[in-house]
């Protein structure tokens, strides 16, 4: 008698994965980039490089760092604004049958409302997941992710102006994350996805300089991943809407604990640097995993840790 093959489809609001593995926004550009590595049409979503209402150049370099367990980076937002993203990353994503999701950012409320706006004109765009938490712009990002009055504020202009699934994504520089979860649900976020890069330094001991043209930028990998896990599973405690994992995911069994913790769904950062097929062998190491422990969906690890 044939083996049942587990479910591993999973909700995020009203939006439907095929598999509960999507790529994190800035490690995977805009999709087409990983085309000849990656089978596109496995993913359960791909999550676009960040979109801006205009270009931006970012950063000057150097602009990122390897270090120990992962590494820094201030990128700065690069991107080719909302107007080339639809234009010209957008036609190539139509073609797959995999949900999109684009990550935006702005420097003010209106930035947001308006960028949900032109978003919603399109074809081809799943959902929209909100970026309130980069720590690599000086205006903007910070304030919102730190502040739960303005990460409100975000939230619902994005919400007044989109009618698709909103995820936002939460920083882990706060006082407590709980807090900006809890205000961005009320303000109509339909999921929220954690954490973004935690903010840290590098110096050249030779030149006595930071090794960031920037000073600071955001750390990502391995080494973030205990402090990712603990903040998904305080908000997983703490709201009712889907939380999505994120942080030094790289193994399959990164991602099984991070299910276990209270998320629905994960995103594979910068471990697509390391390994570009990272996405497809977490993928199968889930399916594998739910055959081996006899789950017959993968929606049920999701908050099962064992506390007591």
């Amino acid at each position: 008698m044939a083996v049942e093959q587990p479910d591993m489809h999973v909700n995020i609001g009203s939006l439907h994965l095929r598999n509960p593995v999507m790529t994190a926004s800035g490690t995977f550009g805009y999709g087409e980039e990983f085309a000849l590595l990656v089978d596109l049409h496995r993913l359960g979503a791909i999550i676009v490089k960040g979109v801006s209402r205009e270009p931006r150049s970012g950063n000057p370099p150097p602009r990122i760092v390897e270090t120990p367990a992962g590494m820094l980076n201030a990128i700065g937002l690069e991107n080719v604004g909302v107007e080339g993203f639809i234009a010209e990353k957008l036609p190539f994503l139509q073609k797959i049958d995999t949900p999109v999701i684009v990550n935006i950012l702005g420097d003010t409320v209106d930035d947001y409302g308006r960028l949900a706006a032109r978003l919603n004109e399109v074809a081809g765009v799943a959902a929209i997941e909100v970026n309130i938490s980069c720590p690599n712009v000086k205006e903007g990002g910070v304030a919102f992710g730190t502040d739960p009055a303005m990460a409100h504020a975000v939230t619902a202009a994005v919400r007044d102006n989109y009618q698709g699934p909103v995820i936002v994504k939460l920083s882990p520089n706060v006082t407590d994350i709980t807090v900006i979860a809890r205000a961005v649900q009320e303000a109509g976020a339909d999921a929220v996805s954690l954490v973004n890069t935690v903010l840290g330094m590098a110096i050249d001991i030779e030149t006595g300089r930071p090794k960031l043209a920037n000073i600071v930028g955001g750390l990502s990998g391995p080494a973030i991943k205990p402090i990712a896990l603990r903040m998904v599973w305080q908000v997983a405690e703490s709201v009712k809407i889907p939380v999505v994992g994120i942080g030094g995911i790289t193994t399959p069994e990164d991602a099984i604990e991070f299910l276990l913790a209270g998320a629905s769904a994960i995103q594979v950062g910068t471990a697509n640097f390391i390994n570009p097929k990272a996405t497809e062998e977490i993928i199968d190491g889930i399916g594998a995993y739910l055959l081996a422990k006899n789950v017959r969906s993968v929606s049920d690890l999701t908050g099962s840790v064992r506390i007591s």
